[in-house]
This record gives C-alpha cells, sequence and structure tokens, in this order.
C-alpha cells in the first residue's frame, strides 16, 4: 500500500512538471508570434512612411529646398516660380535616356554630360546631367531654373523641365537636331554654312541677346557668349544656350553687378576680368568675337595668338600698304574661311561693315561698344544690302548711326593697352598675364589657353585664375 501511494504521487508530480513545460512553451511562442507581429506591423509602418515620403516628394518636390532655406536663414519659399518648365522624376530621365546610355551621350564638360532622351510623348530633348562635382546648393540650383524658366524667345533655347532628385541635378532642354555653331564652322557637322546663313545666325544669335539685355525683367548677362553656346534648330536658326553662368542686373543704379570672374578666354572682355565689374556690354565683347569666328572659322586663340589682335593689326594696315586684291577681304584674305571665300569676292562691303561692326563690339573700354539692339540693327541693315529680309521694321539703321568707322589707317593698333588676359603683342596671348622685361609686353606667350572658367562648352587645356 505504501508503495502504491508513493507511485501514484509520484505520478502527478511527473504530470504537474508536464503542464509547466507546456505553459512555458506555449508562452514563448506566443512571445514568439507576438514579436513577429511587432516586427511585421513595424516594417509595414516604415515602408507606408517612406511611400508617404515619396508621395510628398512627387506631389511636393521643394519641400527639401524649403527646409534649406528656413536651415540657412536664406528666407526662400521651396517652390521655384516656373513659368512653362515642369519637374521630371529621376525615373522618367533615366527611362527616356535608357538609362543614361553612353549611345544618347551628345557630349561632356566640366558640368557633366549631355544626353538625348526621348519623353514619353515622343518630344526629343536635351537633358543636361551635372557631375558630382558639379553639384551646386539646392537654393542656387532653385535660382538658376527659375532664372531659365522666365526667359522665353524664339533665340533662346528652351528650358522644357528639370530634376532636383536622388541626389541629382539635370536641366531638360528643348533638342537641337544641328548641333553648335562651333561644329558648323569647324566642319564637324557636315553643314555648310554660306556668307547670308552666317549673317541670319548673327543677327538671331544678336537678338536672343538683345532680349536678355533689354526685356528681360530685371535683365540678364549671359557670362559666356561663345561658338558652343550658340546652337542650330532644324532650320539652322540661331538660339542661344547654357545660361549656368547667367546673372541678374538687380542694381539698376550702378549698372554693374560685381562678380567673381567667369567665362571662357578668348571671348572674356579684359575690362571686366580686369575691374570685376560686369555689364552687358561684357556679353557684346564675346559677341563680337563669335563674328570673328563666323569670318574666319577660327578659334579664337589659336597657338597662342589671339583672334582679335590678329583682325584689328591687318584692319589698321595703311590702304596703299594693302594689295589689290586683299582690298576687298579688309585684308584679311589669309584669315577668312576658305569655305565662304569665293562667295565674299562679291560681297566687300558688307563684309567690311560686318567686320567693322565686330571690331567696334571688341573695343577695349565698354563705354565704346554698341548695345545688343544696335548690333541686331546694324546687322540688319547688313542682310537688307545683302537682300535678305532681317524680318524686323528697324532694318533701315546702319554703322555709321552707331559711330562706326573703318579702322584702316586708324588708331586701335593695342600699342597702348592696359595689361589684360590678352597682353602680348601681335596677337599673341600670355597665359601668364605677365610682360616680358625687355619691355616688348609679350610675356611668356607660347602656351595656348583655351579656356579661363570652364562653364560646359567643350574640352579645356589651361586655366587663367583672376587676380
Amino acid at each position: 500500500m505504501l508503495w502504491g501511494y508513493n507511485a501514484v504521487d509520484l505520478s502527478g508530480e511527473h504530470g504537474r512538471a508536464s503542464i509547466s513545460r507546456g505553459v512555458v512553451a506555449g508562452i514563448a511562442s506566443g512571445c514568439s508570434v507576438l514579436i513577429l507581429c511587432l516586427v511585421a506591423v513595424a516594417i509595414y509602418a516604415i515602408r507606408q512612411k517612406k511611400r508617404a515620403e515619396k508621395a510628398i516628394v512627387f506631389s511636393k518636390p521643394f519641400a527639401s529646398w524649403a527646409a534649406a532655406s528656413r536651415k540657412d536663414n536664406s528666407g526662400g519659399a521651396g517652390a521655384p516660380q516656373l513659368k512653362g518648365a515642369r519637374w521630371f522624376s529621376y525615373d522618367e530621365l533615366k527611362k527616356c535616356t535608357s538609362n543614361f546610355s553612353g549611345s544618347n551621350e551628345l557630349g561632356s564638360g566640366g558640368y557633366g554630360k549631355v544626353y538625348k532622351g526621348v519623353l514619353s510623348d515622343g518630344q526629343i530633348v536635351a537633358i543636361k546631367r551635372a557631375q558630382q562635382e558639379s553639384l551646386q546648393g539646392g537654393q542656387e540650383f532653385k535660382t538658376e531654373i527659375e532664372l531659365l524658366s522666365r526667359v522665353h524667345h524664339k533665340n533662346l533655347l528652351a528650358l522644357i523641365g528639370f530634376c532636383f532628385e536622388q541626389g541629382e541635378q539635370m536641366l531638360v532642354y528643348e533638342f537641337m537636331p544641328n548641333g553648335t555653331l562651333k561644329e558648323s564652322l569647324t566642319g564637324r557637322s557636315g553643314i555648310h554654312l554660306d556668307w547670308r546663313r552666317r549673317l541670319r545666325i548673327a543677327l538671331g544669335s544678336a537678338k536672343g541677346l538683345a532680349y536678355l539685355h533689354e526685356l528681360a525683367n530685371p535683365a540678364i548677362i549671359h557670362r559666356d557668349i561663345k561658338s558652343t553656346n550658340i546652337l542650330l534648330d532644324q532650320n539652322l536658326s540661331a538660339k542661344v544656350a547654357d545660361f549656368g553662368l547667367s546673372k541678374l542686373v538687380c542694381d539698376s543704379t550702378k549698372g554693374h553687378v560685381s562678380t567673381q570672374v567667369k567665362g571662357t578666354l578668348g571671348y572674356l572682355d579684359p575690362e571686366y576680368y580686369m575691374t570685376q565689374q560686369l555689364t552687358e556690354k561684357s556679353d557684346v565683347y564675346s559677341f563680337g568675337v563669335v563674328m570673328l569666328e563666323l569670318v574666319t572659322a577660327r578659334q579664337p586663340i589659336e597657338k597662342g595668338k589671339y583672334i582679335v589682335r590678329q583682325v584689328r593689326a591687318k584692319m589698321t594696315v595703311e590702304p596703299e600698304v594693302v594689295a589689290a586684291e586683299e582690298e576687298d577681304y579688309c585684308g584679311l584674305k589669309d584669315m577668312i574661311d576658305p569655305a565662304i571665300i569665293t562667295e565674299l569676292g562679291t560681297a566687300g562691303a558688307t563684309l567690311r561693315r560686318f567686320l567693322e561692326l565686330a571690331m567696334q563690339c571688341v573695343e577695349e573700354s565698354a563705354g565704346d561698344r554698341p548695345t545688343m539692339s544696335e548690333v541686331v540693327k546694324t546687322i540688319e541693315a547688313i542682310l537688307q544690302e545683302e537682300g535678305v529680309n532681317g524680318n524686323s521694321t528697324s532694318a533701315s539703321s546702319s554703322a555709321t548711326e552707331f559711330g562706326i568707322h573703318c579702322l584702316r589707317g586708324g588708331g586701335g593698333g593695342g600699342a597702348n593697352l592696359r595689361q589684360h588676359p590678352y597682353c602680348g603683342g601681335s596677337g599673341e596671348v600670355c597665359t601668364n598675364n605677365t610682360k616680358n622685361k625687355s619691355g616688348g609686353g609679350k610675356g611668356n606667350c607660347n602656351e595656348k589657353c583655351d579656356a579661363f572658367d570652364y562653364s560646359g562648352g567643350y574640352a579645356i587645356s589651361a586655366k587663367v585664375e583672376p587676380k
């Protein structure tokens, strides 16, 4: 009996132990399930939050700019004030360029790369994608797209939209099928530009600049006019592009903007370089260099020779010294683009007026240069003389109305010029901006220097920094 009692007792204890283990296992399982549920809920909540944030970004892509404005006390509103430009997502632009495929790359430079893309509606666009080293601050990028979106003129490249997402800064422009003016002048595009077409390109570019200077409110100074920033559409009409260095003229009382010197050497206004005072006349100087390119198809600086100095030296030779066959070419027969030399044999008068206007644009003193609207009127008059309609009611203006004079036998040879980026004599360029101790003023002028402060047009070699 005793033995049986003890056996029953032990059996009861064993049952209670089994129940305890079952309870523990159940509690553990329940806790595990609860933890898994909590983790699942947390993951779901995080995903929902990210989706909500992404939705906010898509609906209000400028929220981060507003936060940045508050952080740096700039006071700027989040959303930029856009006129006619739209926001693109990174995925949209990635898709329309086939993941930024090399086969869609149109060009590259210091700013980044430019890609050809096809939007969902079939529109062909050019997408300028900044590389990491060229990214601006959010507020600076916002200011730039506001500037770009509010200028609308048939001779200015139109901004279609932009992307500011996933650490990317991209600008979407209308696509120009015939590339840059520089490509056509150098023969890379395979397009022949006759003399009249070059005059039309000069007129279109001048009209675009005149709009920026005189009709935009406030006025806009481009700061980087050059042949790589003049694009040609399907009709070979000119459109001024690349406003990356543009400045607003907000101080009308002073008439200039004090700024760090930027631009491309060869096109850079020497007065702006020395004084760091930017005016619309700085663009006029650069445009004058482009006009000389249209005649010669030469780069502003080739083998250390500066085109402005070369042309000025040849045009200031006394008439009796110039050979008879050179007279119709203003002494520049050896410099004129061979592609148009035959045409110009019968266009001596218009060539002379065009060159005289170009040389007034590149006068050393900004006060001696014409305004862009005056340049427009003069080119219209030249085109009218060529028998081409300039599509303007102001075509009756002439070069003489602006005090333009033939340089033959006159001054302007550069003997008493102040030292500036193009300090060499005989058209040479000093890359170190120092004079020769012998007094020749040439310095070390054997190096070629293509760019001053590069803005995305083409590959560069040496750079010159402002004082």
